[in-house]
């Protein structure tokens, strides 16, 4: 399964890379989670509450987690706040399979940006 795991490496090093250029730095898992989350949201205010970041990452792991129908959104709310129900139970793994979960759940939703290009802040 080597191969796989090179190309998730390599796919991911290049999102890296475009993420470097967008904003000068390379951004931490939970940073490009907040940034899909805000993208999610539509609200690009500055500043965000501990909690709102929280609710932020939540919606964006509910969002890339949407794509393999494990999540759907069920309603937002009237401060615009979306609500996901779980489908199905996410697969029991074990760190590093989480984390490359994740990435390619994060991957996907780049390369489904529309006509091909970033989402609109990242």
């Amino acid at each position: 399964m080597q191969p796989l795991q090179d190309d998730l490496q390599v796919r991911w090093w290049n999102l890296e890379a475009r993420l470097v250029e967008r904003f000068g730095k390379k951004p931490d898992m939970e940073t490009i989670l907040f940034l899909i989350g805000v993208q999610e949201f539509g609200d690009l205010r500055k500043k965000f509450s501990k909690e709102e970041k929280q609710d932020l990452m939540h919606i964006a792991v509910c969002t890339l987690f949407g794509q393999s129908g494990y999540y759907r959104l069920d309603r937002v709310d009237e401060q615009g706040w979306p609500h996901f129900v779980q489908l199905k139970a996410l697969p029991e793994m074990g760190l590093v399979e989480q984390e490359n979960f994740l990435k390619d759940h994060i991957l996907l939703y780049f390369d489904n940006a529309e006509i091909g290009e970033e989402p609109d802040i990242i």
